[in-house]
């Protein structure tokens, strides 16, 4: 098991181009269900998550490949980021 604030810490990696695409920034939660359902990686341009474009990627739960000790592999569309 583990938790998500250590999931915080892990660099994602998309494995269709090995390019990283940043650090986990929020969760979207099924509080119904008590799942996550996707992760939030924070959008370039902003400052502290206050300043610029909303341009946050969402990426589905069901897009995560394998949660590892150093990285979350993810498989998305380059075109999408």
């Amino acid at each position: 098991m583990i938790r998500l604030s250590e999931m915080r810490e892990k660099e994602v990696i998309n494995i269709r181009d090995g390019s990283k695409v940043g650090l986990i920034y929020d969760f979207e939660l099924d509080l119904d269900k008590g799942v996550a359902t996707a992760i939030v990686i924070l959008g370039s341009g902003k400052v502290l998550g206050l300043f610029g474009k909303n341009s946050d990627l969402i990426i589905p739960w069901h897009d995560i490949v394998r949660i590892g000790t150093d990285a979350i592999l993810v498989d998305i569309d380059p075109e999408e980021k």
